[in-house]
């Protein structure tokens, strides 16, 4: 088909990246994975270059090999884009690589939005590490929140998750706090014999600190049990994604109109039911007529709607884009 004209769509967490390069009729002429997007870790430079050459894979795959890169329009779903700042400094940065002359950052929320809903309209949370929320509009129109952590409020994310049950189970076990099976169940899943011991473990490095996300399903298990203070901590999380959606959708005028809510990440795509249920009961009481998708399909496939729908390309290239990713 050729590379004249194509667009090139980015989805870039923190733990891996994909690039697709899309011709205007939704085909995908190439695609290339390779490591996450962490700008806060190693420099906004540092984290271009890793972007640059899975561009580059990308690019070559789709026959571009011996040829100058270059595309109509670049749709990039970035994470660590959480504030606007954040992208228009990310823009820049993907700017200065000339690859297009028309380029867009988005917070990689934004890929899972559009991955969703059949128009780019509705509100998507997702919760896998941490916990972010977007919504927008075919008019343009957003809603967002900065999504850094406690200093912006935010409660819950697969991170989060593990810190709560950790201090549960710590006071559980010395005797501050109520008692709780997960004071087990954690220490249980390293093979170490009590909290103590866990704390010791990841305090002194023994256990690397990104194996607490371990811990989250160990959470959701231990509530399954039945166990009060791990389900205690899977309804917050329930009304922390409500509060979320129903404040978006407030703010884009859709809390009374029929509208999707798009779920997604690690822990809301693994489907626990406990959690589903408190979601889909908390939102029916703010937002009667929202609609509950979960999302599987990979985010890329929401970068390349989004760069489509820039073209205007109409729905049967979004159609055969979608068949790609099925």
């Amino acid at each position: 088909m050729g590379l004249n004209g194509a667009l090139l769509a980015i989805d870039a967490g923190n733990s891996k990246t994909d690039a697709a390069v899309l011709a205007r009729d939704g085909s995908v002429l190439g695609e290339a994975r390779g490591s996450g997007f962490q700008p806060p870790v190693v420099g906004v430079e540092a984290a271009v270059d890793v972007l640059a050459e899975i561009v580059g894979r990308a690019w070559e795959a789709a026959g571009g090999a011996g040829l100058t890169l270059g595309f109509a329009r670049v749709a990039a779903c970035l994470a660590n884009a959480d504030l606007p700042v954040e992208e228009l400094e990310l823009e820049q940065a993907l700017n200065e690589r000339h690859w297009s002359r028309s380029t867009r950052v988005y917070n990689d929320t934004f890929a899972l939005l559009r991955a969703g809903v059949d128009e780019p309209r509705g509100v998507a949370v997702v919760c896998g590490a941490g916990i972010n929320c977007a919504g927008m509009l075919p008019d343009g129109r957003t809603a967002r929140f900065p999504a850094l952590g406690k200093i912006s409020g935010d409660w819950g994310g697969g991170g989060g998750l593990a810190e709560e049950a950790l201090w549960f189970a710590a006071r559980a076990e010395d005797g501050r706090g109520e008692a709780t099976a997960l004071a087990r169940a954690l220490p249980g899943h390293f093979g170490l014999p009590s909290v103590y011991a866990l704390i010791e473990a990841l305090h002194r490095g023994r256990l690397p600190a990104e194996r607490r996300h371990e811990l989250t399903p160990v959470l959701f298990r231990t509530s399954a049990e039945g166990d009060l203070i791990a389900r205690s901590l899977v309804d917050r999380l329930a009304e922390e994604v409500v509060a979320m959606a129903a404040v978006a959708l407030g703010r884009l005028g859709l809390l009374d109109e029929e509208a999707p809510v798009v779920l997604g990440g690690s822990v809301l795509a693994a489907r626990h039911p406990r959690l589903d249920e408190g979601i889909a009961e908390r939102l029916a009481a703010k937002a009667p007529k929202a609609v509950i998708r979960v999302v599987t399909e990979p985010p890329v496939l929401g970068a390349g709607l989004l760069a489509l729908d820039a073209e205007r390309a109409g729905p049967g290239a979004a159609a055969r884009l979608r068949a790609h990713y099925a």
